[in-house]
């Protein structure tokens, strides 16, 4: 069995140097008119994977009440021939080892990020040998980077929103890099400060939903509701050799995700709800949840979702909380398998501590994927939400069960 196969590209313009597929007047193959190889100019995507020495891709979050992260890789290369030395002439990509380069990453065939190099970072050894860092982000560093005009906004759903603020002319993002779901909350007329940062108020739409709202693999800005079902997609992570193996995994049991009184508060409405399972208060004592500035324009709506925090959260949870997975000992089918993940997905994870039975069963949704790779080893690792108490699907084999735990609506 061996690694997947990497490769890494980068966005250069090399139009001015008149190297690289362009279009070459009097050429009688690069000069050809109306030909799809050839272009005028622009950027281009270049292979660069023959330098590289190690990949390492974060994206996700830590927990189910986090916020998700901005994305984020690192790319080493072999430096020794001062092919991404910025001060130098004769490299083939002069004048474009420059910040906000446009950087792909995939493995295995399948894309694992898209974003820009925020950074080059050169490091000389005394004995001759350099490497160049490239230091990415995805597009969350963008929004987190822009604001947004004074603005009213009308009342629609959450979803609606979040495509309106991208439609914005200081924001423009394409049309065709977004997965952006409709939206359950009806959220209020509001007005946007002048100047408000770009994600922040993503971030605010998507607690008033309350959604998730991230960058895809390929770039997409993401936007699911809280109605995004869990689905059950085959993958199966087991000790036992009844699934895909792990090295490791790691558990957690205890107060991070205990919530008793949750308080809530509305600028549309300007109301605060507070809601509190008194149970769970006399067994493990008062833990808080606070959300405050939110979009929802219905204090209906605003009780409700307190009330779904406080049953969901009233008690301490069991959870897989990360695996790791070293590729390199897995099938080509295996790989494929894990690799076609997203940020979203649901496995299911079978552990027998201490190979002693029964052993420990769950379904478990992907809140993070981390990538760490290098000339020997492909390690995969998986952050996870437990869907103890997950929304009933149609026809799911799992989530699709009455009186399994599935919630029928909120």
């Amino acid at each position: 069995m061996t690694m997947p196969t990497q490769k890494v590209e980068i966005g250069f313009d090399l139009t001015d140097t008149g190297t690289g597929p362009y279009f070459r007047l009097d050429d009688p193959i690069a000069g050809v008119l109306d030909n799809t190889e050839f272009l005028l100019g622009g950027t281009l995507f270049f292979d660069v994977t023959s330098l590289v020495t190690s990949i390492a891709i974060r994206r996700g979050k830590n927990r189910e009440l986090d916020q998700y992260d901005q994305g984020l890789a690192n790319v080493v290369f072999n430096n020794n021939s001062r092919t991404f030395d910025p001060e130098f002439a004769g490299s083939p990509y002069a004048g474009q080892i420059i910040p906000k380069r446009q950087i792909r990453i995939s493995s295995g065939g399948e894309l694992q990020f898209f974003g820009l190099v925020d950074d080059w970072n050169l490091q000389y050894e005394p004995n001759g040998d350099s490497l160049a860092a490239a230091a990415c982000s995805d597009a969350t560093a963008v929004f987190a980077n822009q604001t947004l005009f004074t603005r009213t906004n009308a009342a629609q759903k959450s979803g609606e929103r979040v495509n309106e603020i991208l439609s914005l002319p200081e924001i423009n993002w394409p049309i065709s890099l977004r997965q952006i779901d409709t939206g359950l909350m009806t959220l209020g007329a509001d007005t946007i400060p002048d100047n408000t940062n770009a994600l922040a108020y993503f971030r605010l739409i998507e607690q008033s939903e309350p959604g998730s709202f991230f960058i895809g693999k390929d770039g997409s800005v993401v936007f699911k509701d809280r109605t995004a079902a869990p689905v059950s997609n085959g993958v199966t992570l087991a000790d036992d050799g009844t699934g895909i193996p792990y090295q490791s995994l790691r558990v957690q049991y205890g107060s991070e995700l205990l919530a008793n009184e949750i308080v809530l508060e509305s600028a549309i409405t300007n109301t605060q709800v507070t809601q509190t399972d008194l149970d769970s208060v006399e067994e493990y004592g008062l833990f808080n949840l606070t959300r405050t500035g939110l979009l929802i324009g219905n204090d209906s709506d605003l009780e409700d979702l307190a009330d779904f925090y406080a049953q969901k959260f009233a008690d301490p949870e069991y959870r897989f909380e990360s695996v790791d997975i070293l590729l390199d000992e897995l099938t080509a089918g295996q790989q494929n398998d894990l690799l076609n993940l997203e940020i979203g997905d649901v496995v299911q994870i079978k552990f027998t501590p201490n190979l002693i039975p029964p052993a420990i069963t769950k379904y478990a949704e992907i809140i993070r994927i981390d990538h760490n790779v290098d000339l020997n080893n492909h390690i995969l690792s998986l952050g996870f939400s437990t869907l103890d108490f997950a929304l009933f699907v149609l026809d799911d084999a799992q989530f699709g069960k009455l009186d399994s735990g599935n919630a029928l609506a909120f």
